[in-house]
């Protein structure tokens, strides 16, 4: 393999930030050059100051999983735990962002793939795609914090489940779960996908993103807490001149 071949590529499109994972011929498995061209792809994304980000995979597949074909060179303990925690940077870049991040799914999205679909705010994929968590199988263990997110989306009994016996699930599984939003037909992916990110991208964009910190938050906090940061968010949002415009454009709908 070419270690100086791009294996994320990024576009910008009216306001949208399109990630891409880039390595085709490997189904986008991970190497850590994917890992660090992942965040600077959402750091990016954040410096651009864009509406949406919009995540997906070249190819046939969005991600399999951890490449285990490439060469393991010897890690000291310092040097694998940096890996560890740049990869885990992702979800955290992700759930930080203030834009809304949609993950855009086909193909397969196994281990850390399922790992970066699920960190991301919203999910859509194709029905054919396979979702799972074969990490216990093959020695590895989960990251990016799905020990967390997990648990907190499907309960706990169901996330052991699925992590012990590493089984696939479909697209309309993983709905039925509650761990992804939308399922398409194939092809239709694409156009769904940019169709999402639009209507995220003209919404008014700062209540946008305290929606997004808000329940990130919530869904961690008590709710004392949580009382506290949303009357913070409504003041913040109520005297924006973007609040105050978006609420004349409503207004003036209905009176249409």
């Amino acid at each position: 393999m070419d270690e100086n071949k791009q294996t994320v590529s990024y576009e910008l499109i009216d306001g949208i930030a399109c990630i891409y994972l880039n390595r085709p011929n490997s189904l986008n498995a991970v190497i850590p050059q994917l890992i660090d061209e992942l965040n600077e792809s959402l750091e990016r994304a954040e410096h651009d100051r864009v509406s949406v980000v919009l995540i997906s995979g070249r190819g046939r597949a969005f991600c399999a999983g951890h490449d285990l074909k490439q060469d393991k060179q010897e890690q000291t303990e310092t040097e694998l735990r940096g890996h560890l925690q740049r990869l885990q940077d992702v979800t955290r870049k992700i759930r930080q962002a203030p834009s809304p991040v949609i993950a855009a799914v086909h193909g397969y999205a196994l281990g850390a793939g399922c790992e970066f679909a699920l960190c991301c705010d919203l999910i859509i994929a194709e029905n054919n795609t396979e979702f799972g968590f074969p990490e216990v199988g093959v020695g590895l263990s989960v990251t990016g914090g799905i020990s967390h997110l997990l648990p907190m989306t499907v309960g706990l009994s169901k996330a052991k489940e699925l992590l012990f016996l590493g089984e696939r699930f479909t697209a309309k599984e993983a709905k039925n779960l509650g761990l992804i939003n939308y399922v398409v037909a194939p092809g239709e992916l694409e156009n769904e996908a940019m169709e999402l990110a639009t209507r995220l991208s003209n919404l008014p964009q700062a209540s946008l993103s305290r929606a997004k910190l808000v329940l990130n938050h919530g869904s961690q906090s008590t709710i004392d807490s949580a009382y506290e940061i949303e009357v913070e968010h409504v003041l913040s949002t109520t005297i924006s001149e973007e609040a105050r415009k978006a609420a004349d454009n409503f207004k003036s709908r209905k009176q249409d």
